[in-house]
């Protein structure tokens, strides 16, 4: 579908919201670390599998080496720039074509490129909270303690505000997206196939018939959109940017 179509869709909604996945992040650069050299890198520097030292169990018990884990490569990946997508996807949303964007990834993307009414579903790692006094810390406090980042008045450890593997989204969380996807008429998933986490939660409360995908891809479940879009979404995005310039 060329884009010309696809900018009429949606200059004539009235509620358009962004689905972003992991491929939005891949063309900025970010690496994948449960998947492929990454991966198997983790288990051999560590002694643990990503799904084990990344879970609510591993920060509990063994906070010294979740804490050296969580500074050497997730605050390191961290520190990967947000990539022209979602560049282009806040001029999009300056241009009015966005009104909402939702996304489970941790790396605040979305937020530092500027674009607004974001829900990060699973947090991020830029807001780290003492389980004790509820102060929050920066991300610049954890990344630059020694060991394990303790709060300053109460001398515990702190802990970052993102969903670890084993536990579940906060229910207000869920229930402000879900909301947002139903007052869409339009959908634009970007990055993601139709069959992960965020869209199979997110597609349930879709009652449009303009689901939009953007995919590097070909996947099975891409005949549940309505209009695809093979390629990259920061090309595709600064197409549609550029188209509305003129």
């Amino acid at each position: 579908m060329r884009e010309k179509n696809i900018l009429q869709i949606l200059r004539d909604s009235r509620y358009t919201v962004v689905l972003t996945g992991s491929g939005m992040m891949v063309e900025s650069g970010y690496p994948l670390l449960r998947d492929g050299d990454e991966s198997y890198e983790i288990e051999k520097k560590y002694g643990y599998s990503f799904e084990e030292i990344f879970s609510s169990g591993f920060y509990s018990a063994r906070k010294e080496l979740f804490f050296r884990f969580y500074k050497e490569v997730i605050l390191k990946a961290a520190e990967v720039p947000p990539g022209k997508g979602f560049l282009m996807l806040k001029k999009l949303q300056d241009h009015g074509l966005v009104d909402a964007v939702i996304t489970r990834r941790i790396a605040g993307l979305e937020d530092r490129a500027g674009c607004r009414n974001v829900i990060n579903m699973k947090g991020t790692v830029f807001d780290n909270v003492c389980p004790s006094c509820g102060r929050h810390y920066p991300v610049e406090y954890v990344r630059d303690s020694k060991g394990v980042p303790l709060c300053e008045q109460c001398l515990v450890a702190l802990r970052p505000q993102v969903c670890l593997i084993g536990e579940m989204i906060d229910n207000g969380i869920m229930t402000r997206a879900a909301g947002e996807v139903e007052k869409a008429d339009v959908l634009l998933v970007l990055g993601a196939s139709l069959n992960t986490p965020l869209c199979s939660q997110m597609l349930q409360y879709y009652p449009g018939t303009n689901l939009i995908l953007v995919t590097g891809s070909e996947h099975y479940t891409d005949q549940r959109a309505d209009f695809i879009v093979y390629g990259r979404c920061d090309d595709f995005l600064e197409r549609l940017a550029e188209e509305c310039e003129n």
